[in-house]
């Protein structure tokens, strides 16, 4: 039905996953167990080859023609970024960086997040409580732009890893 909204074929296509990995992992076993100079098992591996190049090939078509229609709804996409829990790791990386082994900064943050209240509701000194390590600074871990920001790792989502990734695959699109 054309005039439905629902995201039911980029489900689909993401259930499918489970078949594709399912595939490769047949293709790997068989490529492990292959004999040097006997190769005749490698017929087996175009079931799951053929499965894998026909269900791809009908996601980006599907995906083809889906993407340019989708609309993002930028402020509902910013008020649920704005949940303060969704920063629960980064409250536990504050603490690494102040000096507090993982194990327990993590241990500190599920009983703050345990709480009930909101981690960016919390007073200094309901943070000093749960550790003498959190400063007052701790209550600019809550801003979601400076999040992303901080997360440059190589395959991070900061923004400046996002725009490098759209500059480098629409190079490589324009170019197919």
């Amino acid at each position: 039905m054309p005039q439905k909204k629902n995201p039911d074929m980029a489900e689909r296509t993401r259930g499918k996953s489970g078949r594709l990995i399912g595939n490769l992992v047949s293709l790997l076993t068989m490529l492990k167990g292959l004999p040097s100079s006997y190769n005749r098992g490698l017929q087996e591996g175009k079931e799951p080859l053929f499965d894998s190049v026909d269900t791809v090939s009908a996601a980006l078509k599907v995906f083809a023609a889906m993407l340019p229609e989708l609309v993002v709804h930028r402020e509902r996409m910013e008020s649920a970024a704005r949940d303060p829990q969704l920063l629960a790791t980064d409250l536990a990386e504050y603490l690494v960086r102040k000096g507090v082994p993982f194990r327990d900064a993590h241990a500190i943050v599920g009983k703050l997040t345990a709480s009930g209240k909101p981690l960016n509701a919390l007073s200094d000194d309901e943070y000093r409580a749960a550790s003498d390590a959190f400063g007052p600074d701790v209550h600019e871990i809550f801003d979601i732009r400076t999040a992303l920001h901080r997360r440059a790792a190589t395959g991070a989502p900061s923004p400046e890893n996002i725009k490098r990734q759209m500059a480098r695959w629409g190079e490589l699109l324009v170019r197919e």
